[in-house]
């Protein structure tokens, strides 16, 4: 579930906010203490890639004619996705109309993916973005291609590791076909759908996905907005997904590495006008899930002017990639405001899922389908 807008490491995290060269001391607004204010919203949401397409090699920057083909493709690529045109589906939908047929109706939308997502609930983006009026191509922008550097042998080691005890041992995962296929190698063996605990933190509405609340923090498909509420201690980061909150402790001291925690340890201290925050004590499993619990990363906020932060970060992870990487994308503000984010209050799915799994096994085991008991064991 997600909440509407009134109409996507155990190591080191640091955030930095920035001034712009361009920007005037009276250009951007300033704390008491004569400190640029962060505090307000901002909608992260953009159309522009984490990592630069392959042929465009080390070209950074977009044309006009570029930028503006991106922007006109996401409104063909919605209108593809979910099946209308756009000319003619101008109008609201009929609340009264009747339920899709059993098992869809055929289409890409939502009414062809009964219980699926329809383009109300999408919104990640109309527009790359510009930082000092240029449009970027991609997130990153070191290594110089714009794309992640080479993963370690570890790394590599360890994913082809897991992907063959998910698939038990052939080497790919297995698709969900309709069956309880885990059984196949015994009756009573153990399956990803045992335990509630199995599933996913985005699943289980702890964390947002796709490390929209990171670090670093990331646009996704929906619920894109930050929240910056700032303080001369403590500066909080409110994540519109799943409500996570980033609590920055202005010059503290780091906790001791055996406290770990889902978005980390940050530590913030100012340098000029730029915001500092250091993170670390990640989990196993951080909000940027391609990371690990020795991550580091430093993000980066900066001015522009007064509607818009730049925010950039560098992640340095020696158990996952070769090499550290650096990105950076706009934030702008938002008159926007985050409603409640209702997930596990409205989540009726995970115990569908739970008791579709017992369904499965029963049937699987030949088993009478009435009377399959509560959804988990």
């Amino acid at each position: 579930m997600r909440s509407r807008i009134a109409i996507c490491f155990g190591g080191l995290a640091v955030v930095c906010l920035a001034p712009v060269a361009a920007a005037q001391i009276g250009d951007i607004p300033r704390t008491p203490s004569g400190r640029p204010d962060l505090s307000g919203t901002y909608d992260v949401a953009t159309l522009t890639p984490m990592q630069r397409p392959t042929e465009l090699g080390e070209k950074m920057f977009l044309t006009e004619e570029e930028a503006a083909a991106i922007e006109a493709g996401e409104a063909a690529a919605l209108a593809s996705i979910f099946n209308y045109d756009p000319a003619v589906n101008t109008e609201a939908s009929d609340p009264n109309r009747g339920a899709p047929p059993v098992g869809g109706d055929g289409s890409s939308g939502a009414a062809g993916n009964v219980g699926g997502y329809n383009t109300v609930y999408f919104d990640r983006g109309s527009a790359a973005f510009q930082i000092d009026g240029q449009w970027r191509t991609s997130i990153l922008i070191d290594p110089t291609n714009g794309r992640y550097p080479p993963r370690t042998e570890e790394r590599i080691a360890a994913q082809r590791a897991a992907a063959a005890a998910r698939s038990g041992g052939g080497g790919r995962p297995r698709q969900n076909d309709g069956t309880a296929y885990w059984l196949e190698a015994g009756l009573g063996a153990p399956g990803p759908f045992d335990n509630m605990e199995q599933r996913g933190f985005a699943e289980r509405c702890l964390l947002g996905f796709g490390s929209t609340a990171g670090p670093p923090m990331l646009s996704v498909l929906y619920n894109n907005h930050k929240r910056i509420v700032q303080g001369e201690d403590t500066i909080m980061i409110q994540i519109e997904m799943n409500h996570d909150a980033r609590i920055i402790r202005m010059n503290a001291e780091h906790d001791p590495p055996e406290i770990r925690k889902w978005l980390g340890d940050s530590i913030g201290h100012w340098e000029g006008d730029t915001l500092v925050v250091e993170t670390t004590n990640f989990r196993d499993r951080p909000s940027f899930t391609q990371g690990s619990r020795n991550m580091t990363v430093i993000e980066r906020f900066r001015m522009e002017s007064a509607d818009k932060l730049i925010y950039s970060f560098t992640v340095e992870d020696p158990t996952v990639w070769t090499a550290p990487f650096t990105g950076e994308y706009a934030w702008p503000r938002s008159d926007n405001k985050v409603f409640e984010y209702a997930c596990h209050e409205a989540n009726y799915s995970f115990g569908g899922i739970m008791r579709g799994a017992r369904l499965l096994e029963a049937e699987f085991r030949g088993e009478e389908l009435e009377g399959v008991p509560n959804p988990t064991r």
